[in-house]
């Protein structure tokens, strides 16, 4: 449940809908299982082990979109429907025509599916209906797309906006590397990646090494840009801040999972007390980062 990726939207103001609400209305859509016909098929599903479509601590919620997909690669497709195209061409004396053979391959397509394994997966969102932020446990803004959409086919509408800042994380991350330190309660880790802004883009990827050397120093000389930089925050949370704005590799430090040791033993509820305090940490988070790019921009809506 511990989020890996964070893509970060803000939600509309005075976004009300309640935790009952968006139950009902997530449970008008559970997700079913692909059918014998079927590529893919998605759908809501508990986030918790138990029928409940949001979990809701504190009056922050957490969803969860399942996804399955038949594993039919196009290249076994193409293979079988050659085999039969070899056997029409020697019935009918001469190699099927195009629309023939797209007739051929949707015919083998349909034949297979049935048999074709299946992968599922599922991708959480966590709403934080007080601080007015929709965050996708998600890989890149494509990935994201996949469950903002199907939330906007469920609530019919879902007028959020990716946040953008005034200040961009490039030029912010190019001063901190400059000056050895960062903003706030954010401090330097040993991953970072300069990319050159010619044509060739080159570029020199550090790992697990210390930031603070004169190499480092000459490449930001000599043009290069910092697109990756590994920080942490208030010796808590450790992360990957991307020029997107992006944040990868998200990793909450062992206090605070032993915190959530502690409050499940107590509540005997593991999956609330890690929702809870990952929320939390996570609302800290982002406001903080935010304020050391400069505060929001107040356009974007998608």
């Amino acid at each position: 449940m511990w989020f890996r990726n964070l893509q970060i939207y803000r939600l509309p103001v005075n976004w009300g809908l309640s935790a009952e609400t968006l139950q009902e209305k997530l449970a008008a859509r559970p997700f079913h299982p692909c059918g014998s016909q079927d590529m893919s098929t998605s759908g809501w599903a508990s986030p918790t082990k138990d029928d409940r479509f949001v979990l809701a601590v504190g009056g922050q919620f957490l969803i969860a979109l399942a996804v399955e997909q038949k594993l039919l690669p196009s290249s076994v497709v193409n293979e079988v429907a050659a085999d039969k195209a070899e056997m029409i061409e020697a019935q009918q004396g001469y190699k099927p025509g195009r629309k023939q053979m797209k007739e051929i391959k949707e015919a083998v397509l349909q034949e297979l599916l049935p048999r074709a394994f299946t992968r599922r997966r599922k991708a959480y969102a966590w709403i934080d209906p007080v601080g007015g932020w929709l965050v996708v446990d998600a890989s890149s803004p494509a990935r994201a797309e996949e469950i903002l959409e199907a939330l906007r086919d469920t609530l019919d509408e879902l007028p959020v906006k990716m946040v953008k800042t005034q200040l961009s994380p490039v030029s912010v991350m190019t001063a901190w590397l400059a000056a050895n330190e960062a903003a706030g309660n954010f401090t330097i880790d040993l991953d970072c990646e300069l990319r050159a802004v010619t044509d060739e883009k080159a570029a020199v990827r550090y790992v697990r090494h210390a930031l603070d050397g004169k190499d480092i120093q000459d490449h930001l000389a000599a043009g290069k840009l910092p697109t990756r930089l590994a920080m942490t925050f208030d010796d808590r949370i450790s992360f990957i801040l991307t020029e997107k704005m992006e944040i990868k590799r998200l990793a909450f430090l062992d206090i605070i999972k032993e915190e959530a040791e502690k409050q499940a033993d107590a509540t005997d509820m593991q999956m609330e007390a890690d929702f809870a305090l990952m929320s939390g940490e996570l609302a800290r988070l982002i406001p903080a980062l935010l304020e050391v790019l400069g505060g929001e921009q107040p356009d974007g809506v998608i």
